[in-house]
């Protein structure tokens, strides 16, 4: 099996310059709700979903999947699904961001052949992803083994840091694992002049049934993209200084009279 595999140097520190003009990048991406009809061309889409591939993965094991939604007429059995929203019939192509529940059987011996072949799976590592990988995600039987896990986990957290178990709210996950990929996307997007809006306000189930893909994923964003139509959209954000917080914090309550 052959992987795409890429080494990056830490710099000594960072690059203003670069620092700069993603924070450019950044501040310039909306969440667009009107759209061209322009399609997008296939090599430019190719590059922005190359660039969602590269994001973070807990364990390597890369669940999300990007479903691709042009054809006019399944895009519209969308729109029931996403109460009526039109950014799906006004954008040229939505991006659906699934989850695959079976992850951990259609992935795991494959990331770690690749990450062997790549010279990056000291043997002890490799051994400790065999033990927490298969606990952390099997269900087992009937779903028997997660029951087991929903029993014991907490009595575990009682006496040791015991942290959350996918098999226990796989949807919870897959959504972390998504979300990656999707600013990825979004970013990436935004640096080739085109416009996004992620959407969360749909039903999942109908969603899947519209679009006719597998029960095993999880329909967790949809993405509507395209080139945006003419307007100004304006974002405003809270202050950093009440989103942002130094530890220890300090009880201020306590000093009042």
């Amino acid at each position: 099996m052959t992987a795409d595999v890429t080494s990056v140097t830490a710099p000594a520190q960072a690059e203003p310059v670069a620092l700069a003009a993603f924070e450019a990048l950044v501040r310039a991406r909306r969440a667009t709700r009107h759209f061209l009809p322009d399609p997008v061309p296939d090599n430019l889409l190719a590059r922005i979903l190359d660039a969602a591939r590269w994001a973070p993965s807990g364990y390597n094991l890369q669940p999300t999947h990007i479903f691709i939604a042009r054809d006019a007429r399944l895009r519209a059995a969308l729109v029931p699904a996403c109460m009526g929203q039109s950014q799906i019939l006004e954008a040229p192509l939505t991006l659906v961001f699934a989850g695959d529940r079976r992850v951990r059987p259609a992935h795991f011996e494959r990331v770690l052949e690749m990450e062997r072949a790549a010279g990056n799976l000291p043997e002890h590592y490799e051994a400790r992803l065999r033990g927490v990988v298969p606990l952390a995600f099997d269900r087992g039987p009937l779903g028997l083994a997660a029951a087991i896990k929903a029993v014991f986990a907490p009595l575990r957290r009682l006496l040791l840091p015991t942290p959350a178990i996918p098999a226990l709210d796989m949807r919870f996950w897959l959504a972390k694992q998504a979300m990656l990929s999707a600013m990825n996307t979004m970013l990436a997007a935004t640096a080739a002049g085109l416009a996004t809006v992620p959407m969360e306000g749909f039903d999942g189930g109908r969603a899947r049934r519209a679009l006719r893909i597998p029960r095993r994923f999880e329909i967790l964003l949809l993405m509507p993209i395209g080139y945006a139509a003419p307007g100004t959209l304006t974002k405003t954000r809270l202050p950093l200084s009440g989103l942002v917080h130094e530890l220890p914090m300090v009880d201020r309550s306590a000093s009042r009279p």
